[in-house]
């Protein structure tokens, strides 16, 4: 996993390497078409008759120059002297009769011709119109697909893909990665698709009309084939490295709005501009090297397609000058000519698209193939109603599966019903050990079984439907606030909502708002207090009515005496359910059924408090540390009991 998620860091495989996984990227990304069959069989189909409209023109202008200068050899044969008319039209290969019907069809010859052209153009209109609609709805199924995919995916990684990757990397592969593929679906593979019919349906048709001039173009095509697979090889790689910069700039641009406040509260407006001008200046550097590459390619293009017309040009000539080629041959020739021409014109478009969309089709890809850490065992069980029962045995556990343990050989037990404070100094472990419980990460060693069951045998989704969580790091989305509330339980009712935030203290200043429970919170609850968005992310998990509660220093935002009103209510809701709780002011955990004390990632004491005050040194030196807020607290609870009474 963690030579995967660095590969997901970097956004790429760069070099040859990534070239060849980009095409077979985009290969996989072209197979979703399946999924969009009927508009797929439409388009194409209506690609296919828009193609043989247009195949069918040349010919056309051919019968149309053939009337007209067969009419002039006829008015020209049929004017001269009667005893000279029948050697002239001899020596012409025509007869008399010949000459009058020339003389006389051209004109309905010009008609039903001009109006074939006319009728094709319109056929190949109109087909090109549904072509054009149903590949832009085909493409825009696939993005839809991608997308879907991806968010589903980004909802089951693991936490440890989260730790190693940017929020803003994993952003622009589901918005302008996506986006890239389906440019090259809409548009880049359509075109390839009409320069294959086009050259295919011309060859055939020239090699039928005049085979020696034909083989004047063939060497021309191996050529071109060689510049679109040599520059498809040189540009799909610097697509990767502009696409990687642009995830870059996505980032930083992404961490100052969600920092904002920050920034302007330490004045570092300008250096955070420096950070921004730094990897624009990357992307604009890449940008030209893009540029520069395709500058190359176009005069090349245009090169290669001059060459052949000059070629069909002066053997062409030869062939008028002798006699073996007409007027309207040639003529209809040279369309046919631009046919295979004109894809080579569009190459360099068609290369760009397809270099750009296989460096992102490969980044799709990077994520969609990521395994995750944490996901069901193939014969993993529901877990029936949690009884509350937790243990650890033994755990040990280590980020991304190396370096120095963060819990080492952790063991305890936790009875259902019971109240376990974990207490602690920074990085002792504490958040650690309440991850493996909802099995955010699995142990590295060890076992962490709920009633009997191993954690790693059960499904996720019934395990965390009856753990109620609320994190350190609170985080509102937006919308109002009964939303909020009711984001585990969304058919909550109303009065079950409230329920839930007068039991967290969160009540009373919701309806001191104008809008009560229907006011917007704002993107990640920014009009929200420190402390009302944890007494909101405690009224969510509570409304959950979990078997197990969690509540990860969920007093740290809130004053004293917003720390005893949600105190007072947590040890009424607690009663009767397993509660994990991690607080930092010693208040909060006097009245556990079990106090654990880790120190560098193991349990050095275990007991009540009465009990660990005698005999443990570190939790009576953490005790001690905080008798002032304690008495803070006393003042305060005395306050609320006395308003209250």
């Amino acid at each position: 996993m963690q030579g995967q998620a660095a590969k997901n860091w970097g956004g790429g495989r760069p070099g040859g390497d990534s070239s060849k996984t980009g095409r077979g990227s985009l290969s996989r990304a072209i197979r979703y078409l399946a999924k969009q069959r009927r508009s797929t069989l439409i388009a194409y189909g209506a690609l296919m008759i828009a193609s043989l409209a247009q195949l069918a023109v040349p010919q056309l202008v051919e019968n149309m120059t053939d009337a007209i200068t067969n009419k002039l050899m006829a008015d020209g044969i049929l004017s001269l002297p009667a005893q000279v008319q029948s050697p002239a039209a001899q020596h012409a290969g025509k007869t008399i009769s010949q000459l009058h019907d020339y003389q006389s069809g051209a004109e309905n010859a010009l008609l039903i011709a001009a109006i074939l052209i006319v009728g094709f153009a319109v056929t190949r209109g109109l087909f090109s119109f549904v072509q054009a609609y149903m590949a832009e709805k085909t493409s825009q199924g696939v993005a839809f697909d991608f997308r879907n995919e991806i968010f589903t995916k980004i909802q089951r990684l693991s936490f440890s893909y989260y730790d190693q990757n940017q929020t803003g990397q994993l952003m622009i592969r589901a918005t302008d990665d996506v986006e890239k593929v389906r440019l090259f679906i809409a548009q880049g593979l359509v075109l390839t698709a009409q320069a294959f019919i086009l050259l295919i349906g011309t060859l055939i048709i020239l090699l039928l009309t005049n085979f020696t001039l034909t083989l004047v173009i063939l060497p021309i095509l191996p050529v071109a084939l060689f510049v679109f697979m040599l520059f498809g090889k040189v540009s799909q790689p610097l697509f990767v490295d502009f696409q990687i910069k642009l995830s870059r700039l996505n980032t930083i641009l992404q961490e100052n709005m969600a920092g904002i406040k920050v920034v302007k509260a330490f004045h570092r407006e300008s250096l955070e501009q420096k950070r921004f001008d730094v990897a624009t200046d990357d992307l604009f550097a890449q940008g030209m090297k893009v540029a520069r590459t395709f500058s190359i390619l176009f005069p090349i293009i245009f090169l290669i397609a001059q060459v052949g017309q000059v070629s069909i040009l002066y053997f062409a000539g030869r062939q008028i000058m002798g006699g073996t080629l007409n007027l309207g041959e040639y003529q209809k020739f040279s369309l046919y000519v631009i046919y295979i021409f004109f894809p080579l014109g569009q190459l360099g478009f068609i290369i760009s698209l397809m270099a750009q969309a296989s460096a992102s089709a490969d980044r799709i890809f990077d994520i969609l193939d990521t395994d995750s850490d944490i996901k069901n065992k193939p014969n993993a069980i529901e877990i029936p109603a949690i009884q509350g029962q937790v243990e650890f045995r033994d755990v040990t556990f280590r980020y991304f599966h190396s370096g120095e343990p963060v819990l080492r050989k952790v063991s305890f037990n936790a009875e259902p019903g019971q109240t376990v404070a974990l207490l602690g100094a920074t990085g002792s472990g504490k958040t650690t050990i309440i991850n493996l419980v909802p099995r955010f990460y699995d142990a590295s060693e060890g076992s962490v079984l709920i009633d009997g069951h191993d954690v790693r045998d059960v499904t996720l989704d019934s395990l965390r439907s009856q753990i109620g969580i609320v994190l350190q790091e609170t985080n509102l989305f937006s919308g109002n606030i009964r939303d909020n509330i009711a984001f585990g339980r969304p058919n909550a009712t109303k009065e079950q909502v409230i329920e839930a935030a007068k039991a967290a203290a969160a009540h009373d200043f919701i309806m001191t708002f104008p809008d009560g429970y229907e006011t917007e919170v704002g993107e990640r609850g920014t009009t929200l207090s420190g402390g009302q968005k944890q007494r909101i992310a405690i009224a969510r998990a509570l409304l959950l009515d979990p078997s197990l509660l969690i509540l990860d220093d969920s007093t740290s935002s809130v004053d004293l005496m917003t720390e005893y009103r949600i105190q007072k209510a947590l040890d009424r809701l607690m009663k009767g359910r397993t509660s994990f709780v991690i607080a930092q002011r010693i208040t909060t955990v006097l009245n556990a059924d079990k106090i654990l004390v880790l120190d560098k990632g193991s349990i050095v004491a275990e007991g009540k408090h009465a009990e660990l005050m005698e005999s443990s040194p570190i939790y009576a030196e953490i005790y001690h540390s905080q008798l002032v807020g304690d008495v803070e607290l006393d003042e305060a609870s005395a306050a609320v009991a006395a308003q209250e009474a």
